[in-house]
């Protein structure tokens, strides 16, 4: 089977506190088994850098949002590479040496953030991915994103409670859609 085709680092961007809409800058430095050097999400845990796609940011500015690069609280921003059909335990290399291996899909929000707030909807508990650093390095914009091997669904990094708490919710979700409760789920996300 042939890797999926390769994408670019729009944005990189950090933020020294969680919950907040993470600053756009040129570069950073990614530190083995933490995450970006600097960044509140850093750490001794399975989500340590997050990406989102800049086509999935245009979802939100298509409905209204005045939203960019790291507005999502995402640590890179990424364009041309199909995020969402990589599976857990894929290698993304970036620049000349960085390496990433995705660690989660999505995630639930037990503490709803700014952007959910001003527009009732937040792209990146279904469409961002998180990683662990697997190799170190500076992440520039313009970095080329490269497959460099396809998961099994895996990641050493990644509790079950984890996997188990998004397939929950995502089953709930689809059976209030089946139901059609649209209202149901945006009341589940108020909460």
């Amino acid at each position: 089977m042939p890797l999926p085709g390769a994408g670019i680092v729009v944005s990189v961007n950090l933020s020294a506190r969680k919950t907040v809409r993470k600053t756009p800058s040129d570069k950073g430095t990614l530190v083995f088994d933490r995450g970006f050097e600097g960044d509140a999400h850093a750490g001794d845990w399975h989500r340590q850098v997050s990406l989102l796609g800049l086509e999935s940011i245009g979802t939100m500015v298509a409905s209204g949002l005045k939203v960019g690069p790291g507005d999502f609280a995402e640590n890179i921003t990424t364009s041309g590479i199909d995020l969402l059909s990589l599976p857990i335990g894929t290698v993304l290399k970036l620049g000349d040496s960085s390496e990433l291996e995705i660690s989660q899909i999505g995630k639930v929000c037990h503490t709803k953030c700014a952007i959910y707030y001003a527009a009732g909807d937040c792209v990146m508990p279904r469409e961002g991915l998180f990683a662990v650093v697997r190799s170190v390095g500076e992440v520039r914009v313009g970095d080329a994103i490269e497959v460099v091997s396809l998961g099994d669904g895996a990641c050493d990094r990644t509790p079950a409670s984890a996997i188990a708490e998004f397939e929950a919710e995502k089953a709930a979700e689809a059976a209030a859609l089946s139901d059609g409760s649209a209202a149901a789920i945006s009341r589940r996300r108020r909460s």
